[in-house]
């Protein structure tokens, strides 16, 4: 079997488990960042996604000399973008060369094709990947050499690995959520660095994971059903329309619906009718209460769930709640599972959701091509409940933030300094991320469009604080975040964004 010899900078072909190859990049990792033990591997990063990844060595191949056969299997929208994305980034690269050339300032130099050093599993200094004459390498700056040597030969002789991602123990994958450090302190930050390392150890897998993945998926022969298109199940079911499922909607709101139907999504005309003719089920409502009535009401999917039947709650509500539903439709014979989103209407429509999923471990496994077209990553926790508590804690935290947030905007203006500047200086701090840049923008440009209601979140903050009511645990800051969200509840913000909890302070 021919050795594949890569450097930092070459594009590639990678394979992530069994998930079809992307084109990527071989990059440097974080200096802080463990190469995983086992296999020898490279660290990629994905073209057309925010992905990065240690990928093995046999999962790798060149992506010159495969470009022609990977384009005829592939044929996925998301895919073509990675591709062409590649495309500009060689145009780009070939440009910057021609200017070089043209001003002499390489002299006839050219860098010489070191192999990239692969550590030993004791090895921590990963600062030794990266050869100390490089530069960091980007989109935008490639490693001048990097056009001589994709047109070398292609590492023929060997084949893909298809084994799953979960089954392979020196397989680590990380989630980008933002950029690096800026190089200006001066400037604000719409989006900073994050790797989030996979913990292979816990009950918590990642399933599925990214728009690369998104792009290419095999949707199930299973047919979906649809109930509730607000703001977050409109994202929702278009995103698993776009990537071909078949899908049967309803809604209390009868007209929310023709949108979807043109999209190629099929009416049902009450919940019960879509229970009965799908083999799977997925709810989205506003609280308990709607989520109750959905399935227990007149023509509610209790009626049309018979054995075999798949019925998922994806609504954010309580425990309680959930084990109320998963005994009812278990007793007719159906099979339950919880799966909470994580995310906004944005990520909804980005198909970028993180989804907390517990109860039916089969039916969990059964919805894996819905979940990879809806979100960027899902976990599984174990029993029913287990997903609801944990939405609940995260939402009770996002909550209270955004509230301690527009707090200190209000104090800002209330002492005399520029809100704006407390933004900037707030965005060079270890608090710097995308979501408070995004809503302190709001704020100051008083747009409070929703991306997730006011209303939804001070339910969410209300029953966390119920929940630590019954586990004897104080919930003394969510508790006063409920009382500032209420505030702005009373002045006609319910139907905002959560950053209209601003309004509370100025009133």
């Amino acid at each position: 079997m021919a050795t594949v010899h890569l450097r930092i900078g070459d594009l590639v072909w990678g394979k992530l488990g069994r998930y079809p190859p992307w084109p990527g990049k071989v990059v440097s990792p974080p200096k802080d960042l463990k190469k995983p033990r086992g296999k020898k591997c490279h660290f990629v990063k994905f073209f057309g996604t925010e992905d990065h990844a240690w990928i093995k060595v046999e999962q790798l191949k060149p992506y010159h000399a495969h470009k022609e056969e990977m384009i005829k299997i592939n044929k996925g929208k998301r895919f073509q973008q990675a591709v062409d994305a590649v495309e500009d980034f060689l145009k780009k690269a070939k440009g910057k060369e021609q200017n070089l050339d043209g001003k002499g300032d390489s002299k006839g130099k050219k860098t010489p094709n070191k192999p990239l050093k692969i550590l030993e599993e004791d090895d921590e200094d990963l600062s030794a990947l990266k050869d100390p004459s490089e530069k960091d390498l980007t989109d935008s700056d490639p490693e001048p050499s990097t056009i001589e040597r994709l047109g070398a030969g292609p590492g023929s002789g060997f084949k893909w690995e298809s084994s799953p991602v979960k089954d392979d123990p020196h397989f680590h994958h990380f989630l980008l959520s933002q950029s690096e450090k800026p190089a200006s302190s001066m400037e604000p930050i719409s989006k900073r660095l994050k790797i989030i390392e996979e913990d292979t150890g816990s009950t918590s897998i990642q399933a599925a994971d990214s728009t690369a993945i998104n792009g290419s998926i095999t949707p199930t022969d299973k047919r979906i059903g649809f109930l509730g298109l607000g703001l977050m199940g409109s994202g929702i079911v278009s995103n698993l329309l776009k990537m071909g499922h078949v899908v049967t909607v309803w809604n209390r709101t009868a007209e929310k619906c023709d949108l979807f139907i043109q999209e190629g999504a099929r009416l049902g005309r009450t919940p019960a009718e879509v229970a009965s003719t799908c083999d799977i089920t997925f709810s989205c409502v506003s609280d308990p209460k709607a989520a109750r009535d959905l399935v227990l009401g007149p023509s509610g999917v209790l009626q049309g769930i018979r054995p075999g039947k798949c019925y998922i709650e994806m609504s954010t509500v309580d425990p309680e709640t959930i084990t109320e539903l998963s005994q009812v439709i278990t007793s007719r014979g159906g099979r339950f599972l919880e799966a909470p989103v994580a995310g906004s209407q944005q990520l909804s429509n980005d198909g970028m959701l993180v989804i907390l999923a517990a109860g039916d471990r089969t039916v969990y496994e059964d919805c894996s091509s819905c979940f990879q077209a809806m979100g960027k990553t899902s976990f599984f926790l174990g029993e029913a409940g287990n997903a609801a508590r944990m939405m609940l804690i995260l939402n009770m935290v996002q909550g209270s933030f955004m509230a301690t947030i527009a707090e200190g905007l209000t104090l800002a203006q209330a002492t005399g300094q520029s809100q704006q500047t407390f933004l900037d200086i707030l965005c060079q701090g270890q608090m710097a991320s995308t979501f408070v840049d995004q809503k302190c923008q709001n704020i100051l440009q008083g747009n409070f469009k929703p991306d997730y209601y006011l209303k939804h979140i001070q339910k969410d903050l209300r029953l966390a604080i119920s929940m630590g009511d019954m586990a004897n645990h104080p919930t003394p800051m969510a508790a006063a975040a409920n009382e500032v969200y209420k505030r702005a509840k009373a002045l006609d913000q319910s139907d905002n964004d959560i950053s209209a909890v601003y309004r509370a302070y100025i009133h």
